[in-house]
């Protein structure tokens, strides 16, 4: 990672991670990963809300997509963390 561009910054990443699932990995040039998290997302939505019953509230019904969902989110933004403070320990490291 010896480059002068900063990698993209963490919360930027959080934000997009929030807003879609497997968004922030996208950001982060980890397509696959992005993707698989946003495939299991909607294909375990749409699992638990055809397992459940009219009765349940909208986060019941999908609450497995929604599962899956909340863990991209925190993965997303250690990988892009650890990135940037690699990236600022070597810009303190190089004297610039």
């Amino acid at each position: 990672m010896t480059s002068d561009r900063p990698p993209v910054h963490p919360y930027v990443v959080l934000a997009l991670a929030l807003l879609l699932p497997g968004g922030g990995h996208v950001l982060l040039g980890l397509s696959q990963r992005g993707f698989g998290f946003a495939f299991f997302s909607l294909l375990l939505a749409l699992v638990s809300w055809h397992t459940t019953t009219p009765e349940h509230s909208f986060v019941g019904r999908s609450a497995g997509g929604l599962f899956v969902w909340a863990l991209s989110i925190p993965d997303a933004y250690r990988i892009a963390r650890l990135r940037y403070e690699m990236w600022r320990r070597e810009k303190e490291t190089s004297g610039e």
